[in-house]
C-alpha cells in the first residue's frame, strides 16, 4: 500500500458544487464511457463472456399475480430463462489530479457521486471543506453509489471490487458507513481501506464492468465466500429464514414470522433477524444451508454469500414490487432460484404456506 501524506492543501473546487451548471454529476456506477473520456490511461482487467439464463422454479399462476416490478423489465422472460446474457469486460481507468470531497469525486467539469443523496446530506455541511489534509499518490476506488445504497450490491459488487483495488493501489472509500453490518464484513473479508472525507488523489484508478457478472467477478465473489466459510464452517442443514422486518425499503409481509416459525417446526429451518442479529450470527446460521428463504431484498445477500453451488434460494415476492436482481447472483454462482408471489392485502401482502411447501418440493426434485 502506498504511503499517505498528511498536509494542508487549498481546494477551491470544493465550492463549485454549489455553482449551478458548472458540474456534470454522475453516479459512481456504470460510467465507463465518461471515465474513458477523462482517463489518461484505461485497460481491460478481465474479458467479458456470455452465459445462458437459467429457468427459475415456480408454481403455475405465480407470474400472473405481479402488478409492479423493481429493476426488472420483463419478469416473464427473466423467470423462464433460456436466453443469452452478455457480461461486459471489467475495465480500469486512471485519472490524474482528482479531488474526493464529502462523498463526491471531482475531475474537471465532472463530479461522481459515491453515495445516494440522502446519505450525503446527513454528513455534509452546507459549505464543503476547503482544507485538504490527505494526499494519496496511487488511490484505487472500489465503492459505487449503487453499492452504498443497496447492501446486497455492496456485498456482491463493491466487496468483489476490493481485490481489484488492492492490486492497483491504495484502496480508498468515503468515511460514510451506510450499513450496520459493514465493519464486521470488512474484518471478515480482510478489507482495510483508507476512509476519508477530503483528499487530493494524485493518481486515481476506478473500475467498471457495466454491472456484468463475468467469470473474473465470479472468481472474486467465490474467493470472498471461501473466506467467510473458513470463518463460519458448518454441517449441512435444511435451511435458514432471514427475517427482514421493517428494514430497508418498506415491503411488509403480514405473516413473515408465522411462515418462518412453521418452516422451523416442520422442516428444521433456522431463523435469524437482520434487524437484531450481528453479521457473525447471521453467517453462522446460513453456513451449510441447503435453502435460503426470505422476503425479496438486500438482507438475503447475507445468506447468498454463504450458499454453495447446487443450493437454493426461495424469494418471497411482494406482488407490487417483483424484483429479479437476486437472480443475477444465483445464476453466476450456480444456485437454484425460486419464488412465491404474495397475495395483496391493502398496502401489504401475505404468503401462502402451502405454496411455499410446494415450491420447496420443486427444488428437491
Amino acid at each position: 500500500m502506498d504511503s499517505v501524506e498528511k498536509k494542508i492543501s487549498f481546494s477551491p473546487i470544493a465550492y463549485t458544487r454549489y455553482l449551478k451548471g458548472l458540474k456534470k454529476c454522475h453516479s459512481m456506477f456504470r460510467e465507463g464511457k465518461v471515465l474513458e473520456s477523462l482517463a489518461v490511461k484505461s485497460w481491460q482487467i478481465a474479458e467479458g463472456n456470455t452465459t445462458i439464463s437459467s429457468k427459475a422454479f415456480f408454481l403455475e399462476g405465480q407470474l400472473e399475480r405481479i402488478t409492479g416490478t423493481a429493476y426488472t423489465d420483463d419478469p416473464f422472460k427473466e423467470m423462464h430463462g433460456g436466453f443469452e446474457i452478455e457480461h461486459a469486460p471489467t475495465r480500469a481507468y486512471k485519472l490524474k489530479e482528482t479531488w474526493m470531497i464529502n462523498g463526491f469525486l471531482y475531475k474537471g467539469l465532472h463530479s461522481f457521486r459515491l453515495h445516494p443523496a440522502f446519505q450525503i446530506s446527513k454528513k455534509m455541511n452546507y459549505f464543503p471543506k476547503v482544507l485538504m489534509n490527505t494526499e494519496i499518490d496511487h488511490a484505487a476506488l472500489y465503492s459505487t453509489s449503487e453499492g452504498n445504497q443497496y447492501f446486497g450490491l455492496w456485498l456482491t459488487d463493491d466487496c468483489a471490487n476490493y481485490a481489484l483495488a488492492s492490486a492497483e493501489g491504495t484502496p480508498v472509500t468515503s468515511n460514510i458507513i451506510p450499513y450496520s453490518h459493514m465493519e464486521e464484513y470488512e474484518s471478515f473479508l480482510e478489507m482495510n481501506p483508507i476512509r476519508t472525507n477530503a483528499a487530493y488523489l494524485k493518481n486515481a484508478v476506478l473500475f467498471d464492468d457495466n454491472w456484468g457478472n463475468n467469470e473474473n467477478k465470479h472468481l472474486r465473489f467465490a474467493a470472498n465466500r471461501a473466506k467467510l466459510l473458513a470463518r463460519f464452517p458448518a454441517n449441512s442443514h435444511p435451511g435458514v429464514f432471514i427475517l427482514r422486518r421493517n428494514s430497508g425499503i418498506s415491503r411488509v409481509m403480514l405473516n413473515e414470522l408465522e411462515i418462518a416459525e412453521q418452516l422451523r417446526e416442520k422442516y428444521g429451518f433456522k431463523i435469524v433477524d437482520v434487524t437484531q442479529n450481528t453479521a457473525s450470527e447471521i453467517l453462522a446460521a446460513c453456513s451449510g444451508a441447503k435453502v435460503l428463504i426470505g422476503i425479496e431484498g438486500s438482507h438475503l445477500f447475507h445468506g447468498l454469500m454463504m450458499l454453495e453451488p447446487g443450493s437454493s434460494v426461495l424469494v418471497l415476492q411482494p406482488p407490487t414490487r417483483f424484483s429479479a436482481v437476486i437472480k443475477n447472483t444465483t445464476d453466476m454462482e450456480n444456485i437454484n432460484y425460486s419464488f412465491v408471489v404474495g397475495i395483496q392485502k391493502e398496502e401489504n401482502f401475505y404468503i401462502d404456506l402451502e405454496e411455499v411447501e410446494r415450491t420447496l418440493s420443486l427444488l428437491r426434485l
